[in-house]
């Protein structure tokens, strides 16, 4: 069953450098479907949809290795089975506290549009 975001939803989340998370904001975790505390320590791969082409994830993985900002269209799963669609961006090297560094994403609601446009393009990728 698909979950469609608000408008105004914004979620949040900051990983270490291996993909772990350590952070994640209120919306994240209402759309998600999980607690804070079952998210911490995660690896963010916890929300990933079988739907997603690697080709997706290795181009993002590469973009924000070599110190760039990737946006795209990720459809994710949430814990009861679901899935939400967001357009993301990635920022890399985000240092926060003691971390040596990692990442930081920011995700909004994208158009039924983009929506569309991704899924077309993730068929064509495996």
């Amino acid at each position: 069953m698909e979950h469609v975001l608000n408008d105004t939803d914004f979620l949040v989340s900051q990983t270490d450098s291996k993909g772990k998370i350590i952070f994640a904001n209120e919306d994240f975790c209402k759309i998600a479907g999980y607690t804070l505390e079952e998210l911490i320590g995660q690896p963010h791969s916890i929300v990933r949809h079988p739907d997603m082409p690697k080709a997706a994830f290795q181009d993002l993985w590469e973009t924000v290795r070599s110190g760039k900002v990737w946006k795209g269209y990720v459809k994710n799963s949430t814990k009861n089975g679901g899935f939400y669609w967001v357009f993301a961006t990635v920022y890399p090297n985000i240092e926060c506290g003691d971390s040596s560094g990692g990442y930081l994403s920011c995700r909004r609601k994208p158009s039924v549009e983009e929506i569309k446009k991704a899924e077309e393009l993730y068929k064509t990728m495996r």
